[in-house]
């Protein structure tokens, strides 16, 4: 009896070059739409992200979130026997994904034209800081550095500062689910064209799609956004208050709601104020509107108010910490959180998927991520090639390069 599909890619195969976060999170992502995921390392060393913490049983569980499901191979692609083994291994591959700096492939012999002229059905991913043309082409990039490139930063943080880097890689995690997005299409393109393609994402064009209206703005009226805190730069009021016992979110798009938050919290005459009476007037004076908020939202405490404007529609929320986000009854019912039975580690819990398709039936668990090398003895007997045991696992960057 044959496994039920886990998902649409049921049946791709991904070669998985990538390493630390945005080309593995693009392949995690594939596996969870089904995909079968390869990852190969380099002999002895592994992906660098196998040394961050935190750490369970000696073991990175940074390293076990991002990589859960995939098998691992050790290749040097520098070396001769190898190299053989990824021919063998790009021959049966759908996709190839890669996340170096640009020319290090070409260097390698694996660069797109190379792998094209004798695979030309496979579809090559890169993901890279700033992508394979343009006068950044060459230069190192992390999240922080293309969220400062990108604008990012200076949009975000407190009014008044200069800016804050967002608490989450956004520049990694954005630029692996464009990838993600990106292969996705070319595989369907692909079943009528035979033909691969070319996919060239980088950090930074992806953080310029993300700018939304700051960006629009800018062209539009030559406005640069600032920090604005938690508020939004145009719509009012769309911040965080402070209530009795702490901050509370509300979300007032449109002259609706706002007139039915007014009367909920006892304020009518806020929506007839003529500072405060329509989304320009708001927007003109929102320190002011704030102030008046806060007087009355003091009143109560967050659950207070949460209860109260909940049930008439009114956008509100508590600000959840991590330890209220892993205990959110909506996340749980959405099977949001999947346990790992790791066999050096034991039990982990880390995030679920987003992705919910119909026919597909989403596990409450997910296979562990590979030890390094793992994977030898099974990739070897399908490429019908002898293999020597298994390369000896190493739990801590050695700091020698990679390719």
């Amino acid at each position: 009896m044959s496994e039920q599909p886990r998902g649409p890619l049921s049946g791709v195969r991904i070669l998985d070059l990538t390493r630390v976060l945005a080309g593995p999170y693009c392949t995690t992502l594939l596996w969870e739409l089904g995909a079968d995921v390869l990852k190969i390392e380099m002999p002895g060393h592994g992906d660098d992200t196998r040394a961050f913490p935190p750490f369970q049983n000696g073991e990175s569980v940074y390293f076990a979130s991002i990589n859960r499901g995939k098998r691992s191979l050790a290749l040097d692609l520098k070396n001769e026997g190898d190299r053989k083994v990824f021919d063998g291994l790009l021959e049966r591959a759908d996709v190839l994904v890669e996340n170096f700096r640009p020319g290090t492939m070409e260097r390698l012999g694996y660069g797109y034209d190379a792998v094209k002229e004798k695979f030309p059905d496979v579809i090559y991913g890169a993901i890279s800081g700033f992508g394979n043309t343009g006068p950044y082409r060459d230069l190192p990039a992390y999240d922080l550095i293309v969220q400062s490139l990108g604008g990012m930063i200076s949009i975000n943080g407190p009014e008044g500062s200069g800016g804050y880097r967002l608490g989450i890689s956004l520049g990694d995690l954005a630029a692996g689910t464009f990838a993600a997005l990106a292969i996705s299409s070319a595989l369907y393109e692909r079943r009528a064209s035979g033909q691969g393609r070319f996919i060239d994402i980088a950090m930074l064009d992806v953080q310029t799609m993300l700018l939304e209206s700051a960006l629009v703005r800018q062209f539009a009226t030559g406005e640069s956004q600032k920090p604005t805190g938690s508020r939004h730069p145009v719509i009012t009021p769309f911040d965080v208050f402070q209530a009795k016992d702490g901050p509370i979110a509300v979300a007032c798009a449109n002259d609706h709601l706002f007139n039915e938050l007014c009367d909920a919290i006892g304020a009518p005459a806020l929506k007839e104020d003529p500072h405060y009476n329509n989304l320009f007037a708001r927007y003109a004076n929102q320190p002011a509107l704030k102030i008046e908020l806060e007087k009355v939202l003091a009143a109560d405490t967050v659950a207070g108010w949460v209860e109260k404007l909940r049930p008439l529609g009114i956008p509100v929320a508590p600000i959840h910490t991590m330890a209220d986000v892993v205990n959110d009854p909506q996340l749980k019912a959405r099977n949001m959180f999947v346990e790992v039975d790791d066999a050096e580690m034991g039990k982990l819990k880390m995030a679920g998927s987003a992705f919910k398709i119909s026919g597909y039936e989403q596990s409450p668990t997910r296979p562990p991520a590979p030890n390094l090398d793992e994977a030898r003895a099974d990739v070897m007997k399908e490429l019908s090639l002898p293999h020597e045991e298994k390369r000896e696992r190493v739990k801590q960057d050695p700091k020698e390069p990679l390719w």
